[in-house]
């Protein structure tokens, strides 16, 4: 089997996935009730959470300047605004297709190596991780009574197979540093390789570079706070979910972006399991009200991306005439 069709038979088998899971959760639903929740729906908080959603990808592309100029590249705002636009379209096509996507998409704009870029994208991607792993023990810090009780029974049982399987670990982490020995070895006998492998190692390292820490931060601040506002905005949409706050968007976000960060084309079935399970399970949403806020919050925001992907696309490779800052 080559590796164009292992890509084409991964993909299938994670839509199929998506679109089993996507049935699953809509399984108890009156499509009839959906469709006029959908027509019902106060649509101004979604365009409102869609401005939101456009802010905190512009901050996005400002952090991510940041990162470029430590590595002694300009480029200018909005290429990479675009950038990050068509490469969340291309995350809706084919997961994690996003990060090479915005990387291919500056090396053709702005001459930027392919290699460093993408070290400083998978540096951002652990930041975004760290963020989101102090949302998620906020939430079970402010929500200790809702989600206490789930906590403990998932850590339990996994501290007392760590303790019993140190010899495993152990293991594991030597195997670790075997893997790292050879790719060394490689880079230094193979030059394409150690090419692709130093700027990778640049990329990441220009988080420590980097002069405007502060302000690095800042945008970090305000890409997850516009985040925190594209969540909790659309609970106004329906009557039902309106009498959830800041906390409850904030849990949703934690939890639902383990739906998109799944190897699913863009979320779909994924991102409705969570919600659905989520906003019914925890906080009494009706599980026909869910699925509604589900549907209406996930499409929206596809409709988004492919909007403004097409359109950045468009504008960056057929109107924009510039030639690139780096020659």
């Amino acid at each position: 089997m080559n590796k164009k069709t292992s890509k084409t038979l991964w993909y299938v088998v994670f839509l199929t996935l998506g679109v089993a899971l996507l049935w699953f959760s809509f399984r108890n639903i009156d499509l009839t009730q959906l469709w006029t929740d959908i027509k019902s729906a106060k649509y101004s908080w979604m365009l409102l959470s869609l401005a939101c959603l456009a802010i905190s990808l512009y901050f996005r592309a400002l952090r991510w300047n940041i990162q470029i100029e430590a590595l002694g590249y300009k480029t200018r705002a909005s290429s990479t605004y675009a950038a990050v636009l068509i490469a969340y379209l291309g995350n809706c096509i084919f997961p994690r297709l996003g990060e090479v996507v915005r990387c291919s998409v500056l090396k053709r704009k702005e001459n930027i190596p392919f290699d460093k870029t993408l070290g400083s994208v998978i540096s951002e991607r652990i930041i975004d991780l760290s963020v989101l792993f102090l949302l998620a023990f906020l939430v079970i810090v402010f929500q200790w009574k809702l989600l206490g009780s789930l906590v403990t029974s998932w850590m339990v049982p996994l501290l007392n197979r760590l303790k019993a399987n140190i010899l495993l670990g152990i293991i594991a982490m030597v195997l670790m540093l075997v893997c790292f020995y050879v790719i060394i070895r490689l880079c230094k006998r193979n030059k394409k390789i150690a090419s692709i492998w130093h700027g990778f190692i640049d990329g990441i390292k220009s988080v420590i570079t980097m002069r405007k820490k502060w302000r690095f931060l800042l945008y970090t601040l305000l890409v997850w706070g516009f985040y925190v506002l594209m969540t909790w905005l659309p609970f106004y949409m329906l009557a039902e979910t309106s009498q959830l706050g800041v906390v409850e968007g904030i849990t949703l976000l934690g939890i639902a972006t383990l739906g998109i960060v799944a190897p699913v084309p863009g979320g779909i079935g994924t991102y409705h399991f969570i919600a659905i399970t989520l906003l019914n399970g925890f906080y009494g949403i009706s599980e026909q009200v869910a699925g509604s806020f589900a549907a209406i919050n996930h499409g929206s925001q596809m409709i988004f991306y492919l909007i403004t992907g097409v359109i950045a696309y468009v504008v960056m490779f057929f109107i924009d005439k510039r030639k690139p800052i780096n020659n």
